[in-house]
């Protein structure tokens, strides 16, 4: 049948499965738009601003497990994506973003919102593409979605020409092709040789990233925990691959890692990490972590087996049938002593906080007891962010959505849309704080406009509370630009923008307004006034040894003071 291009992308769209979309119209994507007007097949959000659009995409692809798209016009429209699209690359996030650009040629002319958005993105996608011939849009299309969702997965850009969305040609529709796991550098001879070094250990730990909740390998990971009887411990981007309930897990590793699971890292005898970077915020110094360990390395992308820190062996490809496939060499093993030492750790180090206020942590916890636990939790970027990884227990992957490497402030609220519209059975709930709420609070608009039932908590200390974390404790609480107190009333502010809002300043207050929330069908905000000077413990200086990780009480041991 011949179709014009616009007509060619929506049923690529409905080809690929596609139901959901975000974006905002513009100049040279019209006649996307009024393709997408006359179809009934894909639901499309108006988000107010094209970043929240990115977000949102994001958060429904992390909620879901599927590939979200995300849609915008040329020049601003498609340059307000790059944050977006960053936040979805640095945390292998699979997004196809389509941008519509000048006719062919107007390219390279000046012309009015032209961009080189390819030439942007280049760096921030896995791939890109710019389509200037109708015959090549449908082909182009159809790889971009294998290639978001194949090998590590991550963004993909599509940049059409104006031109081509107008044109026309013949469409045939065309199978799916299969998305297969990534197993040709998998070798017998690699899996016994991790297998061996495996058997042989004392004092194993596992070590969880990201890669593990998007390989599906929950099973498999805690089948392997418990039959060599290692402590498990998380990055930020791992939560929920492993169950946050149970017995071995000790929490997340690093800068604001627990105490057992940093100073248990330090004295394990093997680590082996799964679908796992080693950030400089797992790390601290390269040179002094797991330095009593033998290490070794299960992930998909080849660029990160000894990129931050060596392994004594490593085996490239899915974790899923890497660990499926090396299980049965595994022996059934017996370490009580050193789980026993561990959860000496635990009981002598447990996460703590001021009770006598309201606090973030109290909050985090209530709302943990109010949603058993079932709840998707997306975060902004800050304390928040930390203590929501900190007190919520994650038990499924896919529970827990949050930027983690590019730390995007005002990602929360697009991705707790996304999360809510891939997720319509969970209650999703957005941790923010004032400084992140600020950036993308517009949003709130586009919840209302679909009455999408999210809630956002606002932990609002009025002030950056990271940043000014940093200042206290390495700049001489010298408060540079991290005040905030300076009257905007985010309760007036939700409700003008069409959501229920409510404000709390003492903890008796928390539960019935979380409960009267969940219950609201509507989406709602909660102000939490909380004190600027809470912080987030335990902590690791930056480029200090996680060995060293400290809480308040050892301030004064480290030389800092608040």
């Amino acid at each position: 049948m011949k179709l014009t291009g616009s007509q060619i992308i929506i049923e690529c769209l409905k080809e690929q499965g596609v139901d959901t979309v975000f974006g905002y119209p513009g100049g040279t994507i019209l006649n996307v738009y009024d393709a997408l007007y006359q179809q009934g097949d894909i639901t499309h959000y108006l988000t107010s601003h094209e970043q929240g659009a990115a977000h949102a995409a994001d958060g429904y692809s992390r909620a879901s497990g599927k590939v979200g798209v995300c849609m915008a016009t040329s020049g601003p429209g498609a340059t307000n994506l790059v944050t977006g699209i960053a936040t979805a690359y640095m945390d292998s996030i699979p997004l196809v973003a389509i941008t519509a650009n000048v006719a062919r040629t107007g390219l390279g002319k000046d012309s009015f919102q032209e961009i080189d958005i390819v030439g942007v993105t280049m760096p921030i996608t896995k791939h890109n593409f710019i389509v200037k011939y109708i015959e090549d849009l449908a082909p182009t299309l159809r790889r971009a979605f294998h290639i978001a969702q194949s090998g590590r997965m991550g963004p993909v850009l599509v940049d059409v020409t104006k031109d081509v969305t107008a044109a026309t040609c013949e469409f045939t529709h065309e199978p799916l092709e299969e998305v297969v796991p990534c197993v040709k550098r998998i070798t017998e001879e690699g899996i016994d040789r991790m297998a061996e070094i495996i058997n042989q250990a004392k004092r194993p730990f596992l070590y969880v990233g990201g890669g593990a909740v998007l390989s599906g390998a929950s099973a498999e990971i805690k089948e392997l925990a418990h039959k060599i009887g290692a402590p498990v411990c998380d990055s930020l981007m791992g939560k929920g691959a492993f169950d946050g309930t149970d017995e071995l897990y000790t929490g997340m590793i690093g800068m604001h890692g627990t105490k057992a699971s940093n100073y248990g890292v330090s004295k394990c005898d093997l680590l082996i990490a799964l679908g796992a970077r080693f950030s400089d915020r797992v790390t601290g110094n390269p040179n002094s972590f797991a330095k009593n360990a033998k290490i070794v390395q299960i992930d998909v992308d080849s660029a990160e087996i000894n990129k931050n820190i060596q392994t004594d062996a490593n085996i490239i490809g899915d974790i899923k049938v890497v660990l499926s496939r090396m299980l049965p060499k595994i022996e059934q093993q017996d370490h009580a002593e050193w789980l026993a030492e561990v959860r000496e750790l635990e009981d002598k180090y447990p996460l703590t906080y001021h009770t006598e206020n309201l606090t973030g942590p109290y909050i985090i916890e209530k709302l943990y007891e109010v949603t058993g636990g079932d709840a998707v939790i997306t975060t902004d970027v800050g304390q928040h962010q930390m203590w929501a990884a900190q007190f919520y227990k994650y038990k499924e992957p896919r529970t827990f959505i949050s930027s983690g490497g590019l730390g995007t402030m005002g990602y929360g609220l697009g991705a707790s849309i996304g999360a809510k519209i891939a997720r319509p059975d969970k209650v999703v709930v957005n941790i923010a704080g004032d400084g992140c709420f600020r950036m993308n609070m517009n949003e709130i608009a586009t919840a209302s406009r679909y009455n999408v039932p999210v809630i956002d908590i606002v932990l609002n200390n009025h002030v950056l509370g990271m940043v000014r974390q940093w200042q206290t404790l390495f700049y001489g609480k010298r408060y540079s630009q991290t005040m905030l107190d300076d009257g905007v009333d985010f309760v007036k502010v939700a409700e003008a923008l069409g959501a229920k809002a409510y404000r709390i300043t003492k903890k008796e207050e928390v539960e019935p307004v979380l409960r009267e929330a969940i219950a609201a069908g509507c989406p709602v905000v909660i102000d939490a006034i909380i004190d600027s000077d809470d912080k987030v413990f335990p902590m690791v200086e930056p480029n200090g040894k996680i060995s060293e990780a400290f809480a308040e009480e050892d301030l004064a041991a480290h030389g800092l003071t608040e």
